[in-house]
């Protein structure tokens, strides 16, 4: 492995960390939204360093997700239920990031 390689992978694990110490001080505000979006990025972060380090490649969030699942659920190298944790915490994290603003849009709109 590259050097250039081992410290991107080490970088994206440093990431999931800050990510999820982050998601803690916000679930103990109770800002649910932010956390549920640091906690996504925990995962996504250890998620991209995981398939780096096993040399498979993504371009998008959606493609790390169906790698993730191809190489990882679906072989049982991961839990059923940590995979499912993660496709959860996409979708909450869309819903929180941009459903909310959509809902919030259509109401002024209407006034």
């Amino acid at each position: 492995m590259s050097d250039y390689k081992e410290e991107y992978i080490k970088y994206r694990i440093e990431k999931s960390e800050r990510a999820y110490l982050d998601a803690k001080l916000l679930a103990s505000e109770k800002s649910w939204n932010a956390c549920i979006n640091r906690l996504y990025y925990s995962c996504y972060y250890i998620v991209s360093a995981l398939v780096l380090q096993n040399d498979i490649e993504t371009q998008t969030h959606s493609g790390l997700k169906t790698q993730f699942n191809l190489h990882y659920t679906k072989t049982k190298k991961i839990s059923i239920e940590m995979g499912k944790l993660y496709s959860d915490l996409i979708d909450s994290r869309q819903k929180g990031d941009y459903e909310t603003y959509m809902i919030l849009r259509k109401k002024l709109l209407r006034v």
